[in-house]
């Protein structure tokens, strides 16, 4: 069975906001070889469009060592989570009915693993119980305003710290399984 990981940025107020992080050469590095090890991403609209937006055709200006994702991202598979987007390309197959049978279902084929991000889907794979690892990237920073790191989820997930990694900029990666 293929494990989910969840990554995500959060500040240290956990706002999830996209454009609040703190990002630099060594946290890009890390996130990218994150997808790099997964088969395929499992994302929800907000997050795919965000994501094909900013990698499906970067900005000649973009600094190398962020631009070395874009074909890492474009050439991964993605299944997107929407009952409102008609159809997707850029790698992309839509999921449509049941979240946790389908989820269940990707996770079951052989495989790696499959990577998560986002704010609104993982909340839902959390509510389910379907997230096996918790990569949160903590940064020194607080944004005051949402949103937040599930927000709303109307269960409590117990976890266990099973790693650790600090960055130059402050940075902090919590590494979390369920108990």
């Amino acid at each position: 069975m293929r494990p989910l990981r969840y990554s995500i940025n959060v500040t240290l107020d956990g706002c999830c906001d996209h454009r609040e992080g703190m990002v630099d050469a060594e946290m890009h590095q890390y996130s990218e070889r994150g997808v790099e090890q997964a088969d395929a991403l499992i994302l929800g609209r907000i997050t795919y469009q965000l994501m094909e937006d900013g990698w499906r055709d970067p900005s000649p200006d973009m600094p190398d060592w962020m631009a070395s994702f874009a074909p890492i991202i474009t050439e991964t598979p993605k299944y997107v989570v929407s009952s409102t987007l008609e159809s997707v390309d850029w790698n992309a197959e839509l999921v449509r009915g049941d979240l946790e049978t389908a989820v269940r279902e990707l996770k079951e084929e052989p495989g790696n693993g499959l990577a998560t991000g986002g704010v609104t889907l993982p909340t839902a794979l959390a509510e389910l119980g379907l997230i096996d690892e918790y990569d949160v990237i903590v940064h020194p920073r607080i944004a005051g305003h949402g949103p937040y790191l599930f927000g709303g989820l109307s269960r409590v997930v117990d976890l266990r710290l099973v790693d650790r990694t600090e960055f130059t900029s402050g940075a902090v990666v919590l590494k979390y399984v369920p108990r």
